[in-house]
């Protein structure tokens, strides 16, 4: 089985959000269950120089989009067992960041056709290529248009990280960014709303569909959830599945973290307590029995901080700890700043990006609320269970998936139904009764730590997906 996964970030070398973890980590775990897979990465100006001195230098081409001709180099690297490709061309890639460019539709033109191209002097040809969110998605396109023996047989994949981001661009982007016919636009694979969407036309081309969860892929056939896209999803249903996406459990390992001052796990869960000691003396939050509630997360309004906003004082009344982390919207980073000034010893606002902060709330906090409107997979989730921290969850996508609510015999966690703020309190304050039992706590506890988040999982449905697309060739 040979799989070219091609994805604009995959952490370690590059990361801005969840499709770098993803892309970082189900490689490897394909690698373990026998495929044949490498990674194909813009080569970024970002990517750490001790990446770089560890990289082959490969060939050099040309690539044609449109009008134009660009350079384009291909390096190799040998990581974990993964061999990956990076295309180096530094008018598009050499940026002070990843995304955001005014130019974002042509780099990624260019980078999904030099995918393409590189394809018949890579000395490998792939049975699957795997394209993950819009900045590929017009791989599956120009695949399509090669009529040439490099691309018979070959499947695409094309994976829905949030549909929110589908790559739209104006009708003038068609013929002179990205090199496509007019058929396109007016047969509708690529018309959406008097422009164009890449995302669209992927779903459309692409061989089979996934997300990263079955109750994102279910939602996705909701017009609340799918961001004009709703049928799109109903004509190609027949070839979405939802696939969970894993946790990298090597890295988030409450055993080995080297971030956290004490280590546990579920045979030895003592240390949780110290490590919640510890996050209280670094934030100033005093000691005592109340419990801590945390939020690690991007702070706008779509993942819910509107409700947390508006239930503040509510909360901070029910005699808990509020621990903020995470940068976004300025009316949320100064209403948590604000909040913390009025409730000193009470809510902790850290208003930053930091991983090392970032261990200690999820090694320290007794709950995580993740009150999302949408939420396609979640990983914070998924790293409170792991670390022995209760989750409080929305009920959709893959929080709905992973989150089983209390209090059910094989509970792991607290979930609300209807996104309201009174809802969102009602799972808080099942979730502080259930707390103050130290049996009931441990039981739920213990069987979140021992949920199997790992990736094997969703690499062997992977594998499945693969062998059932090569088989219908």
């Amino acid at each position: 089985m040979k799989v070219l996964y091609a994805a604009s970030e995959a952490a370690p070398f590059v990361k801005t959000g969840g499709l770098a973890d993803v892309a970082g980590s189900l490689p490897k775990a394909l690698s373990g269950e026998g495929a044949d897979i490498r990674v194909i990465l813009p080569l970024y100006a970002s990517i750490a120089e001790r990446w770089r001195l560890k990289m082959n230098f490969c060939f050099y081409t040309y690539i044609e989009v449109a009008w134009r001709r660009q350079y384009c180099g291909v390096f190799s690297l040998d990581h974990d067992g993964v061999i990956w490709y990076f295309i180096d061309n530094e008018y598009y890639f050499k940026r002070g960041s990843v995304y955001g460019c005014y130019d974002d539709g042509e780099r990624f033109a260019f980078f999904s056709k030099a995918v393409t191209a590189v394809l018949p002097r890579l000395g490998w040809q792939p049975e699957v290529i795997h394209c993950n969110d819009w900045q590929t998605a017009l791989i599956p396109l120009y695949a399509g248009q090669d009529a040439s023996a490099d691309f018979d047989g070959i499947k695409t994949v094309f994976t829905i990280h949030n549909i929110e981001y589908q790559g739209r661009f104006g009708k003038e982007a068609l013929g002179d960014v990205f090199g496509l016919s007019d058929a396109l636009y007016q047969s509708g694979i690529l018309r959406c709303e008097n422009g164009v969407s890449l995302m669209k036309g992927a779903i459309y081309r692409a061989d089979h569909v996934t997300t990263v969860s079955p109750s994102y892929a279910a939602e996705l056939k909701d017009p609340y959830y799918a961001c004009g896209l709703h049928e799109v999803i109903a004509d190609n249903a027949y070839k979405l599945t939802g696939i969970l996406n894993g946790l990298d459990t090597a890295h988030y390992d409450p055993a080995k973290d080297p971030l956290i001052g004490t280590h546990y796990s579920p045979e030895n869960p003592a240390g949780k307590t110290q490590c919640r000691a510890a996050l209280s003396a670094a934030l100033g939050l005093g000691g005592g029995d109340a419990p801590v509630i945390a939020c690690v997360s991007r702070l706008v309004g779509h993942k819910g901080f509107d409700l947390v906003a508006e239930a503040l004082d509510r909360l901070v009344s029910r005699s808990i700890k509020l621990v903020i982390l995470g940068t976004g919207e300025e009316r949320f980073e100064r209403f948590f700043r604000e909040a913390e000034n009025r409730y000193k010893g009470t809510v902790s606002a850290n208003i930053m990006y930091s991983e090392r902060r970032a261990s200690l709330v999820y090694a320290g906090a007794d709950m995580l609320l993740m009150p999302s409107k949408s939420e396609p997979c979640g990983l914070s989730q998924m790293i409170a269970m792991r670390y022995g921290t209760l989750p409080i969850v929305h009920e959709v996508g893959g929080l709905k998936d992973t989150v089983r609510p209390y209090p059910g015999a094989d509970a792991n966690g607290f979930s609300f139904l209807w996104y309201s703020a009174d809802d969102m309190l009602q799972a808080i304050d099942r979730a502080i009764e259930a707390w103050r039992y130290p049996e009931k706590r441990r039981a739920l506890i213990l069987r979140g730590m021992r949920e199997d988040l790992s990736w094997t999982r969703s690499a062997k449905t992977y594998i499945a997906l693969y062998h059932s697309l090569i088989q219908t060739s």
